[in-house]
């Protein structure tokens, strides 16, 4: 059901994320990739600017954080095309590193689909980081190559979805902004 406390800034901004990317995939296939450079980095700004915005202003709502996690998917999971796509010879070393990331985030979609009925994008602190550096490694990939700082990303994320499926099994259903499975802890020795 639609309600207009969804017509906020922060969801808008996190729709567009999603929305605009065909526009980059236009640019990266045309092998446009000064304005494809700029698309990235204003689209990928988005990302920054819905939370800031929905804390700042008090317009945090379910509907945000899902629509968050959703914008951040796309958008993350087209960083990599973006990358096989412009700068393969950075992304291609790191084919083994990228079908484990691949399989990880499956499953840990799976197992939260499995233990708490829907599947879940958790935004740990270091999901977050990493989601900072995959921006930034699209962004350096134009002036340098970055062939060791994709395969050290491709890590830290293995070591974030395995936090985010201990949390999962250990847990259950948490709020998905919990920064790390040692929080939620803390949170739970508390109670």
């Amino acid at each position: 059901m639609f309600k207009k406390e969804y017509l906020t800034i922060p969801n808008f901004l996190s729709i567009s994320r999603a929305l605009f990317l065909p526009i980059l995939i236009v640019f990266a296939v045309k092998d446009m990739r000064l304005a494809f450079l700029v698309g990235y980095i204003i689209l990928g700004s988005t990302d920054f600017f819905d939370g800031k915005i929905a804390r700042r202003f008090n317009q945090k709502t379910d509907i945000g954080k899902t629509l968050d996690s959703v914008a951040d998917l796309f958008f993350y999971i087209a960083s990599a095309y973006f990358l096989s796509t412009l700068y393969p010879a950075y992304l291609s070393p790191n084919s083994t590193l990228l079908i484990i990331f691949f399989s990880i985030l499956l499953l840990s979609f799976i197992v939260s689909a499995i233990l708490c009925k829907k599947p879940i994008m958790m935004h740990t602190s270091l999901l977050r980081f990493n989601a900072v550096l995959v921006y930034l490694v699209v962004i350096l990939s134009y002036f340098m190559n970055t062939t060791y700082f994709i395969a050290g990303i491709l890590i830290l994320y293995l070591i974030a979805f395995t936090e985010e499926i201990i949390i999962f099994i250990k847990y259950g259903e948490v709020d998905p902004d919990s920064k790390s499975i040692f929080h939620i802890q803390e949170k739970v020795k508390k109670k």
